[in-house]
């Protein structure tokens, strides 16, 4: 029992580097497309809904509503590319090519190949979230130096989703169970989270369930930081984004275990 639950964890601090730079060297052969495709969903948002919509909407808790809405799309950026890293390419690794199970035969444990993942999962929703950043504040909706702080957080939505989202690739049995994650859990959270409108407009029951989500403690540490202001309970967001980012891994090495050691 004891080796079971120790080959489910990170055998040291430093194995998980070889994961993420086997995915790197991957990746680096489409990542144009990829880099593409990432910016594409979000950017759509950004200016159809931003410049569209904004002239309707005028003015959003003090801002223009493309400055408002710029802080939601570099969190759902964030959410939707790590999250996509891991349901389809880190499930594809697991389940169709069997990467894994090459790797379980060399010195990594499974807790070093699921920590590769996410902190490969993480850098690529860094470089979405940085790519509506950097368009963003060229186009004069974030504030800078500001926006520097919201680098970390970045990185820290990618480690949260891709944890959670590893769990969804532990129980799934096949591709065509990701769909029903992504239109029951990551649709409705872009809603309820006040990344396309602020929370206040909901209703008192919804604003309650926004609270416990992870992309809306994302967004109220991010849009402060690019509309120049000061985030508010930033311990608390933080510290959940923190919760999501840890037990997810924990529940989805012992599912994993369970899937590709029994």
């Amino acid at each position: 029992m004891g080796e079971g639950c120790a080959a489910a964890l990170p055998a040291n601090a430093f194995n998980w580097i070889a994961i993420w730079r086997r995915n790197y060297l991957a990746w680096k052969k489409v990542a144009l497309a990829s880099i593409v495709g990432s910016l594409a969903d979000p950017m759509i948002y950004l200016f159809g809904l931003g410049l569209g919509l904004g002239i309707i909407v005028g003015r959003v808790d003090g801002t223009t509503y493309v400055a408002f809405l710029a802080g939601g799309m570099v969190a759902t950026s964030a959410m939707t590319s790590a999250t996509f890293e891991t349901i389809y390419a880190a499930f594809t690794r697991m389940h169709a090519q069997r990467t894994w199970e090459a790797m379980l035969y060399t010195q990594m444990t499974l807790g070093d190949i699921i920590l590769g993942e996410l902190a490969w999962a993480a850098s690529k929703a860094f470089l979405a979230g940085t790519g509506i950043i950097i368009v963003a504040t060229v186009l004069g909706y974030a504030t800078w130096p500001s926006v520097l702080y919201v680098l970390p957080v970045i990185m820290l939505t990618g480690f949260a989703f891709a944890s959670l989202a590893m769990v969804v690739t532990a129980l799934a049995p096949s591709y065509e169970y990701f769909i029903f994650y992504q239109t029951l859990v990551l649709t409705p959270m872009l809603f309820l989270c006040g990344a396309v409108f602020p929370i206040t407009q909901l209703p008192p029951t919804f604003q309650q369930v926004a609270q416990f989500l992870p992309l809306g403690h994302a967004i109220d540490l991010i849009r402060p930081a690019m509309l120049g202001r000061p985030a508010s309970s930033m311990g608390l967001h933080i510290g959940a984004l923190c919760i999501y980012a840890i037990l997810p891994f924990f529940l989805s090495a012992a599912l994993l275990r369970r899937r590709l050691m029994s």
